[in-house]
C-alpha cells in the first residue's frame, strides 16, 4: 500500500511541476524561416498566395497525406478561406486577410476550433531580376497550461522543411 501512495505523490508532483512550469513559460510564439529561390519575385507571389498550393510544399500536409481539407471563396483574395481536419497535424483554418500584390500575403490562422487569430505572412522580396526571398512566419498564443508544449517542439523547423520543399518545386519549373 505505500508504494501505491509513493507513485501518487510522485504523480501529482511531476503534474504539479509541469504546471508551474506552464506558468513561466511564455503563452506568445514566433516562428519562422527565410528562404532565396532562383525565380522572379512575382513568380513565386503568385504561387504562395494561392492557399491551395500550401498543400504541396507545406510540412503538415507532408505528415499527413489524407488531410481532409476545404475552401471558401476566391483563391488569392481577401476572404479566401481554407479549412482542414486531421488527427496527425490537429484541425485548423486559414483566411487571407490582407494583400500588397507582388509583395505579401496576410492570413489568420486558426487552431483547433478557436477564436483566437494567429497572424502569419509570406514576404516575398526580389534580390534580383531572376531570383527573390520568401518569408513566411506566424505569431500567436498558446493556452496555459498547452504553451508548456513550445519547450519540446520547434515550429522553426516545420517553416524551414516547407520553404526548402516550396524551392524545389519552384526552381524544379
Amino acid at each position: 500500500m505505500k508504494i501505491l501512495k509513493y507513485i501518487l505523490f510522485i504523480a501529482l508532483g511531476l503534474i504539479a511541476a509541469v504546471l508551474i512550469v506552464a506558468l513561466i513559460v511564455p503563452k506568445t510564439f514566433h516562428a519562422g524561416s527565410t528562404i532565396s529561390i532562383n525565380k522572379p519575385a512575382n513568380e513565386v507571389f503568385d504561387y504562395v498566395v494561392l492557399l491551395r498550393n500550401q498543400g504541396n510544399y507545406d510540412n503538415w500536409s507532408k505528415q499527413d497525406p489524407n488531410i481532409d481539407k476545404k475552401y471558401t471563396g476566391t483563391d488569392g483574395t481577401v476572404g479566401f478561406t481554407y479549412e482542414w481536419k486531421s488527427k496527425k497535424v490537429g484541425d485548423g483554418k486559414q483566411v487571407i486577410t490582407q494583400i500588397d500584390p507582388g509583395k505579401k500575403v496576410e492570413m489568420n490562422l486558426f487552431f483547433n476550433g478557436s477564436e483566437t487569430a494567429n497572424p502569419s505572412s509570406f514576404v516575398v522580396t526580389p534580390i534580383d531580376s531572376v531570383s527573390s526571398t520568401v518569408e513566411w512566419q506566424i505569431d500567436g498564443t498558446m493556452p496555459y497550461p498547452f504553451n508548456i508544449m513550445s519547450l519540446c517542439y520547434d515550429m522553426n523547423k516545420d517553416f524551414d522543411a516547407g520553404l526548402q520543399n516550396l524551392k524545389r518545386i519552384l526552381e524544379k519549373n
